[in-house]
């Protein structure tokens, strides 16, 4: 019997369940009666666990754990995918998924991002949420914010709050244009190609993941239509990152409509040290298990149930 291997166990489980009640607790505004019925605790062990959990440093002003989701599911994936990290969320079906998986993503670069570091962005509520509540990090660091796509207007939500003009770089084209020439023209027009240049020497980008599902971004935002999405689906597309589709496998499909965007091309995106991917819900499972596949994100963040099921898809 491996004795110490058995109370490495012990701790690991341990501190995944103690990081499990300090999200309830401090980000769900859980009481501690209610999470201890969650979990078959006793109020007072609750408590307990609360105050070990300050005392041994794991709790601050955030949830300051690397075991912050569920640790399991954590290790599983990146053994799955030979990721560089993944951080789980614990399921909750009470509290909006997106605003609960921006924080999740916020907290990561409030741990990570150094002074002038640049992020590079993507676009959608899971970005833009996350950027809300970096705003003053990014201002106190010095941290500059860049575009991966062109569409002003769907990144003005999440960068406008308490940024300075010098330190936010947009893309000045649209998202999508009419035909493959002028989406050439564009990209190689001066302010752009220099906004896009910039995003390729970033620290760290952030990008969501799309579904080919009928209410997905960007068929609700215009940029789409669900007759085009019908039709990248029967090309074998299962979802996207920044608007370029992707088959089962990972694989970028060889589609008209990527001749038309301006912004980054995913081989392009790999480039960037570190590439979190934050995206969660039914479904995201087959998009972002392809993602992961095709080496376009290294750092993943995602809900239990989103976790669960990407691992279930595996080993069926």
């Amino acid at each position: 019997m491996n004795i110490m291997s058995d109370d490495l166990t012990l701790e690991l489980q341990e501190e995944e369940l103690l990081s499990r009640v300090a999200w309830y607790y401090y980000h769900d505004g859980m009481t501690q009666n209610e999470i201890g019925t969650r979990l078959n605790l006793s109020r007072i062990k609750i408590s307990r666990m609360l105050e070990r959990g300050r005392r041994m440093g794991l709790i601050h002003v955030h949830i300051n754990s690397s075991y912050g989701g569920c640790f399991a599911l954590e290790n599983r994936l990146q053994e799955l995918y030979g990721l560089d990290e993944v951080r789980v969320i614990p399921a909750d079906t009470t509290h909006d998924s997106t605003m609960r998986l921006a924080e999740a993503a916020s907290q990561y670069f409030m741990s990570h991002l150094k002074t002038s570091d640049l992020l590079a962005v993507g676009w959608g509520a899971t970005v833009m949420g996350a950027l809300q509540k970096l705003a003053q990090t990014l201002s106190y660091r010095d941290v500059s914010l860049v575009s991966l796509t062109g569409g002003v207007a769907a990144y003005i939500e999440g960068v406008a709050s308490g940024r300075s003009s010098q330190n936010v770089h947009l893309i000045p084209a649209p998202l999508l244009v009419s035909n493959p020439d002028l989406a050439q023209q564009l990209r190689t027009e001066r302010h752009v190609n220099d906004v896009i240049s910039m995003a390729k020497t970033a620290n760290y980008a952030l990008v969501g993941i799309g579904s080919v599902e009928e209410q997905a971004t960007l068929v609700t935002t215009g940029y789409a239509t669900s007759s085009q999405f019908e039709a990248f689906r029967r090309q074998g597309a299962v979802g996207d990152i920044i608007a370029v589709f992707y088959d089962k496998d990972g694989n970028v499909l060889d589609l008209p409509f990527h001749q038309t965007l301006v912004g980054l091309d995913l081989d392009t995106l790999r480039n960037i040290p570190q590439v979190v991917a934050a995206a969660s819900g039914p479904d995201k499972v087959e998009a972002i298990r392809a993602a992961a596949k095709g080496k376009h994100f290294n750092i993943l963040i995602t809900d239990e149930p989103t976790a669960q099921e990407i691992i279930r898809g595996e080993t069926a």
